[in-house]
């Protein structure tokens, strides 16, 4: 279990997943050194909206937001949303990345990633008749009103049943 695994573990017998959560990347120097911070999340957690500000913290040579900064805002939201959406017998990866710049950035940023109950009833749905899938979520940067779009992240998120996990993983080992 990671470091931030044990701090939810213990921390959610203070307080609610949702303050974990936005409190938690915004605290963690890892997430703060983005420059972006999490401004809400939804009770249940199926929703997330992060802000990353115009700054000379993530401005790059050309004197927009830098697209580093952009990717690790995006990068872990969906990954571990996820993990806390589903239940200890699932194993949540990242597998792929991709990102496509749409124009540059001279203001504030903002992204959305939203889990439907429909979507999570579908992901155990396929787990248990597959005991492994991936899915693509896609995530867009966006400026306050929605109007423009600055760049969109699509992520491909590994999910297995835990079981067949860990004996994937022992059959691995014996191989070798």
């Amino acid at each position: 279990m990671s470091f931030y695994q044990n701090v939810a573990k213990v921390g959610t017998k203070f307080f609610s997943l949702k303050t974990l959560l936005k409190y938690g990347f915004n605290w963690s120097p890892m997430y703060r050194r983005t420059t972006a911070k999490v401004v809400e999340v939804s009770d249940d957690i199926s929703f997330v909206k992060i802000r990353i500000p115009y700054s000379y913290k993530n401005r790059n040579y050309a004197n927009t937001i830098f697209g580093g900064s952009m990717f690790a805002a995006v990068d872990p939201i969906p990954m571990v949303q996820l993990v806390n959406l589903l239940d200890e017998n699932y194993i949540v990866w990242d597998r792929s990345a991709e990102i496509k710049f749409k124009r540059p950035a001279k203001e504030a940023l903002f992204a959305q990633f939203t889990y439907s109950e429909e979507e999570i009833a579908s992901i155990k749905q396929q787990v248990r008749e597959q005991n492994e899938i991936n899915i693509e979520k896609i995530t867009y940067l966006t400026n306050a009103d929605q109007s423009q779009t600055f760049c969109e992240v699509k992520k491909v998120i590994y999910i297995a049943d835990k079981a067949f996990y860990k004996e994937k993983i022992a059959k691995r080992a014996t191989k070798k």
